[in-house]
């Protein structure tokens, strides 16, 4: 069987055409594309749709069909995609000496790339979708949630970490009054959040989570930050989380999950997107937990995450035109890729999205929990 063949073969398992001109259906611009897919696996696939080598007019719906049918866990690709997971064993790549990597390589990329494709406040996490209309919409509701859920009050100390360009802190302290201290790992968020937060109590610094000392907050806040953690080191954020929260606080924890437990990311999303970067499973952070929190509420909204990335999809294609000066047509396509193939992974139920609300003691008569 020829490498055209055995593709095929896998395609039409997930109901996938070459050539017949469906949406989600794939038209190949070069046939070395199947050896180079068979070979590398995820990476070859996204690094030959950057190249140009076949284009979809449905990446997301392409995405949706080939994960729903794992074709994904029947293509590993070439024996030395496992030094990647090799060395996450025998090392740890998310530790101090690297904990800026993520900033420089992903969030410093151009704050007006993320102008562009998100909301007016400059959410980065999945919106929640249950009445908005819109990405605004759903982005304020999934703010005005998280200070719901955490009881938010007048005067109360809050710690974001990964704040981001300060949207949560922002938010937090013109609605609710709140003093909030925000960290990130991205000058160019710590430079654009100042200018959007000036005037507000809000103090956001450039400091990774395990400097972290001798403060105390009523609230603790983390949305979108723990995928950049590692397991290696999840019971480590926990304990600096607890050090930072008063004993009768409450903590939100916002992330993406996987479904099983892993040790490393997506081949190209790491090259690519996310270095050093992974998705905990609810394992992983039970065991990270045990012994310092009381779990109160655990909220799976994942199926919002699709609707998100599809927003900011159609946000960043529409500013494209005013943008595409700062970068280039192979970056375009990364781009596009990443945020369709995201998408196509939470609708095919993958990828998760959870929100845990956590106590160091358990509430008092038990936490109520607010959707």
């Amino acid at each position: 069987m020829t490498d055209k063949q055995l593709v095929q073969r896998l395609l039409t398992s997930a109901d996938i055409r070459i050539g017949s001109g469906r949406p989600w259906d794939i038209e190949v611009h070069r046939e070395q594309l199947y050896a180079r897919v068979l070979r590398w696996g995820a990476l070859g696939l996204g690094e030959a749709y950057m190249d140009g080598w076949w284009d979809c007019r449905e990446l997301d719906e392409f995405f949706h069909r080939i994960l729903a049918a794992r074709l994904d866990e029947r293509v590993r690709g070439d024996w030395r995609l496992l030094l990647g997971i090799a060395y996450r064993v025998l090392t740890n790549p998310q530790r101090k000496a690297k904990a800026f990597e993520i900033g420089r390589r992903h969030y410093d990329i151009g704050n007006r790339l993320y102008r562009v494709m998100l909301d007016g406040r400059m959410v980065y996490t999945c919106g929640y979708w249950r009445e908005a209309r819109d990405l605004n919409q759903a982005q304020e509701a999934k703010l005005e949630l998280v200070c719901r859920k955490i009881g938010l009050e007048q005067g109360m100390r809050v710690l974001d970490i990964g704040a981001g360009w300060g949207s949560f802190a922002r938010f937090a302290a013109e609605r609710y009054g709140a003093e909030v201290v925000g960290i990130t790992v991205s000058e160019q968020q710590v430079a654009l959040g100042r200018e959007l937060t000036a005037g507000l109590p809000v103090e956001l610094r450039l400091q990774d989570y395990r400097d972290l000392d001798g403060e105390v907050f009523d609230r603790v806040v983390s949305l979108g930050m723990i995928e950049h953690v590692g397991y290696q080191n999840y019971r480590n954020y926990m304990r600096v989380v607890r050090r930072c929260l008063a004993d009768d606080g409450l903590f939100l924890l916002h992330t993406i999950g996987g479904n099983r437990s892993v040790r490393g990311n997506n081949a190209w999303t790491e090259r690519y997107i996310f270095p050093n970067s992974m998705l905990p499973s609810l394992k992983q952070l039970g065991g990270a937990v045990e012994g310092l929190f009381v779990v109160e509420d655990l909220h799976n909204f994942s199926a919002d995450y699709d609707r998100t990335l599809m927003a900011w999809h159609e946000n960043f294609e529409r500013g494209w035109p005013a943008i595409e000066k700062d970068y280039d047509q192979r970056f375009y396509r990364m781009w596009r890729y990443f945020l369709l193939s995201s998408a196509g992974s939470f609708r095919a139920r993958r990828n998760q999205l959870w929100q845990l609300v956590m106590s160091p003691r358990g509430v008092p008569g038990g936490y109520v929990s607010i959707r």
